[in-house]
């Protein structure tokens, strides 16, 4: 078994800096967010978290768990990520997705909840060559670019990593990523998408190799029971339907030599880099992170 990363989402808009130095002090290799407009309940925007959270560490990792690509106009993206990566010491990974969840805020961007596919394959290609050519000229359906210069440019680019769980984000994985970020996701189902990928990049002639991820929520506790029931309750209100009968498939949960024994299984799968989001009350979060940190993972140390 090779090195397994884990990361850890940060808990809260109000605390970015205090709970990512802490990150770093328990030995996690990355922190993450994620980001909506309008969601189910309140959240704040990755990017922006996580150039709070670079400012306050020295060498812990931070990706964006996920950014919705759709969203954002590509050139404006291409440079916030750009300066993201530069100003941490390019500690900055892309965490990429389509959303759609929330459809409202397609609406309120202005942007076909329809095109949401479509609009991220162009941003991804316009994003390379931003990043890798003197002057870009691209005549897209939703962008032109009239002959700019992108500078200052990142320089390795940071590594793009593609969220999803369907065949499209496969492809687009494929075609785009340098690492597989799938969330919701059995052991087997995770196997399944890696050989998938494999094969559709065959069909791009990509011969880099891909790295394999997982996005899981967790609850840690001595006590299995109450463990179990914290996931569930955090996610069936998150999601907004019940996730009672999904949270031995879906999420960590249970006690130290429970989650032990799933995390195996997913890292036997071929999951290299782990991000683990806290579904549990606020008053157990710090306690849930220390507690994994510290009875957890060094199993796969």
């Amino acid at each position: 078994m090779g090195k397994v990363q884990f990361g850890i989402g940060l808990r809260n808009i109000n605390s970015v800096a205090a709970d990512a130095r802490k990150a770093e002090e328990l030995g996690y290799e990355f922190v993450c967010t994620g980001e909506h407009v309008f969601f189910y309940g309140p959240i704040g925007n990755g990017l922006i978290q996580l150039a709070a959270a670079a400012g306050a560490t020295e060498k812990i990792n931070l990706i964006s768990a996920i950014t919705l690509v759709p969203l954002y106009p590509p050139a404006l993206l291409a440079k916030q990520v750009a300066t993201l990566s530069l100003v941490s010491g390019g500690r900055f990974h892309l965490g990429v997705g389509v959303g759609g969840e929330f459809a409202k805020e397609f609406e309120a961007i202005g942007v076909p909840v329809e095109e949401r596919g479509a609009r991220t394959n162009e941003a991804l290609e316009i994003l390379q060559k931003l990043y890798a050519e003197e002057t870009v000229t691209f005549d897209g359906p939703f962008t032109n670019l009239p002959g700019v210069s992108f500078a200052p440019r990142p320089s390795p680019p940071p590594p793009v990593w593609i969220s999803g769980r369907s065949e499209a984000a496969m492809r687009r994985c494929a075609r785009f990523g340098n690492g597989w970020l799938p969330y919701m996701y059995t052991p087997e189902k995770l196997q399944e998408s890696r050989d998938q990928i494999a094969t559709f990049a065959a069909e791009y002639d990509r011969d880099e190799p891909i790295k394999s991820g997982l996005f899981i929520f967790f609850a840690v506790h001595e006590d299995r029971e109450t463990a179990i029931e914290m996931a569930a309750t955090r996610l069936s209100k998150q999601y907004n339907q019940d996730f009672s009968e999904l949270v031995h498939r879906y999420a960590l949960a249970g006690n130290p030599d429970d989650c032990i024994a799933r995390l195996k299984e997913y890292i036997d799968a071929g999951a290299q880099t782990i991000l683990l989001n806290s579904a549990c009350p606020a008053d157990h979060m710090e306690e849930n992170e220390r507690l994994c940190a510290e009875a957890v993972l060094p199993a796969f140390r």
